[in-house]
């Protein structure tokens, strides 16, 4: 008799690759896609080609695995993101990756704008980004987490999130974050945790000439309502952070801030 107990029976996990390689006139030279990682290029007129990653299978569990790339040669810009928001749901056992590798050659620009990441009850994720570029290039990184879906009421109890973020700047590196979310984080009281914030999100930008356009950036911020946020520059950098109590004001406030940083306009799948 076939045995179809819950110990017996070994789940399909995502595992999907893609990527694109820009060559020095900014024409895309290579396109690889495996598994349910997707890589679209919408046509483009007047503006830098647009690189749209998509995850086939709607979202990650443990054992989910997904592997992204962006190679710009000297010269060549192109904006990168994701067609909608990603979804971390329950994990039964271990942990879903998403790894993401960005490489800038001279004088390169690229726009890295995902869009959220969606966190649900019992999620367990570990995410790692990885920059190496050349000092004279421009690179704009965004990351949103959601916690739980507001629609639904949805307050999380229950999470484990590693988070990195990495930048090697003309061998240097300029940038290193590692982020830590549990359980006893999602209660923690007073400024060290997240308050009545559901929807946080950091916006870096690293570029020589960072620091003039950190008066712009401020000028768009939120002074009053939902939304907190400040900004710094220095060393040809500027970070800027969001917190929220509600995904939607965050999103409008993250995308005037993009807007202001990068002078340009938003990704086309962005919905605002």
């Amino acid at each position: 008799m076939l045995d179809v107990s819950a110990n017996s029976i070994v789940m399909q996990r995502v595992k999907g690759r893609a990527g694109a390689v820009f060559g020095p006139e900014g024409r895309l030279a290579r396109l690889w896609q495996s598994g349910s990682a997707k890589a679209i290029l919408p046509r483009m007129h007047g503006r830098a080609a647009e690189v749209v990653f998509l995850n086939t299978a709607g979202g990650l569990t443990g054992g989910d695995h997904l592997d992204y790339k962006l190679d710009l040669a000297a010269g060549a810009c192109a904006v990168g993101t994701t067609q909608t928001a990603e979804r971390a749901y329950l994990s039964r056992t271990g942990m879903a990756q998403v790894d993401v590798s960005l490489t800038l050659g001279a004088g390169a620009r690229l726009h890295w704008l995902p869009q959220e990441m969606i966190l649900f009850e019992g999620a367990a994720i570990a995410r790692n980004l990885r920059v190496e570029m050349a000092g004279d290039a421009e690179l704009a990184i965004l990351e949103t987490l959601v916690l739980g879906r507001a629609a639904m009421g949805e307050r999380l109890r229950q999470i484990y999130l590693r988070d990195r973020r990495e930048v090697i700047r003309d061998g240097r590196r300029v940038m290193h974050e590692a982020i830590a979310l549990d359980d006893d984080d999602l209660i923690r009281p007073g400024a060290a945790g997240l308050g009545d914030a559901i929807a946080v999100a950091t916006l870096a930008l690293f570029a020589p000439d960072a620091e003039d356009r950190l008066a712009a950036l401020r000028a768009v911020l939120p002074v009053e309502g939902p939304v907190r946020a400040a900004a710094s520059a220095w060393d040809g950098r500027i970070v800027a952070r969001f917190m929220a109590p509600a995904a939607w004001p965050l999103r409008q406030a993250v995308a005037r801030a993009v807007a202001s940083v990068t002078g340009g306009a938003l990704p086309r799948v962005w919905q605002i």
